[in-house]
């Protein structure tokens, strides 16, 4: 009865109520159907890996996986070529992201003061990270070539006497930092430009009415302010460095030797190129994925201090 009453006194209650809920069912409608294609295309699939990465199992045999236990990471964490190819990766991401995050954000500290031409300057400095690894990859292995490639040129080697850099076993690594340093760089300088510009006007406006000086104001001032934004760089660099696969297929193709046989080559030829070994495969790629997330915790705790700080 206090309800009939209620609704006859308040009439506009239950439409609101019914609007509500139907925002809320609608809310549903979109939520569920991606929490579903979320599961199908991201959870069940690395679970389903996570499983295989125990199993005898290859994806062309039409036998079901057998289960082995640990026997897969045992294969691979005593194979002596892989460490080979893990210090590979490992010297590969530290010069790479070491020399981006220098060249980045020098780049940075020469673009943020506005003047003629900055935009169409800094357009074009954007333009390598635009284009697809391979197509960069294909690329850079015709400027690299000792006859007709331009970069040896460029270095002002005379023609055809310059190295071949893809077919040194000592420049063959440094050929593919170079080529990952023009592409990536950008990506640094514009999350540095980023910090840069939210520095405020006055910490600089102090320092020069104390006579600071230029070497003083950069490691003050602007070095800790946008170190938050270098962190990510490195963080977001690093992940990517340590997954290289198409540049060194571009250009290397992980010779001369194994001098350029990243861990993420060796997963690619373990997984589909003769072995089809989906097991041992998905073992190593489980590996990759501690390390890379060991790694990241580290980065995303000192960032953490930094912004604290």
């Amino acid at each position: 009865m206090f309800q009939a009453k209620d609704i006859e006194k308040n009439p506009g209650r239950t439409g609101r109520a019914r609007a509500a809920l139907s925002d809320e069912t609608l809310k549903r409608l979109f939520l569920w159907p991606t929490l579903g294609l979320l599961i199908a295309f991201n959870i069940f699939p690395l679970l389903y890996s996570l499983y295989l990465s125990f199993t005898d199992y290859s994806a062309i045999s039409n036998r079901a996986p057998e289960w082995i236990g640990l026997q897969n990471y045992r294969d691979i964490l005593n194979d002596d070529k892989l460490w080979i190819y893990f210090r590979n990766t490992g010297r590969y991401v530290v010069l790479s992201v070491a020399l981006e995050l220098l060249v980045g954000f020098g780049l940075a500290l020469l673009l943020r003061r506005k003047f003629r031409g900055s935009g169409i300057i800094t357009t074009l400095i954007l333009i390598p990270m635009m284009c697809s690894p391979v197509v960069v990859g294909l690329f850079w292995k015709m400027m690299y070539n000792p006859g007709y490639g331009i970069f040896n040129y460029l270095l002002g080697f005379p023609a055809g006497r310059g190295p071949d850099w893809l077919s040194s076993p000592r420049l063959a690594l440094w050929a593919l930092v170079i080529v990952d340093v023009w592409m990536w760089s950008p990506y640094v300088m514009l999350l540095c430009l980023a910090g840069l510009s939210a520095i405020p006007d006055y910490l600089y406006e102090a320092a020069e009415i104390d006579r600071s000086s230029a070497f003083y104001t950069f490691w003050r001032i602007t070095l800790p302010q946008v170190a938050p934004m270098l962190m990510i760089a490195v963080l977001f660099r690093t992940i990517e460095a340590f997954k290289t696969f198409d540049l060194v297929m571009g250009l290397t193709g992980g010779g001369p030797g194994d001098t350029t046989e990243l861990v993420a080559v060796d997963l690619y030829r373990i997984a589909f190129l003769g072995q089809f070994n989906t097991g041992k495969s998905s073992a190593l790629a489980y590996i990759v994925l501690v390390i890379i997330t060991g790694v990241s915790n580290i980065y995303v705790r000192y960032l953490n201090k930094l912004k604290e700080g």
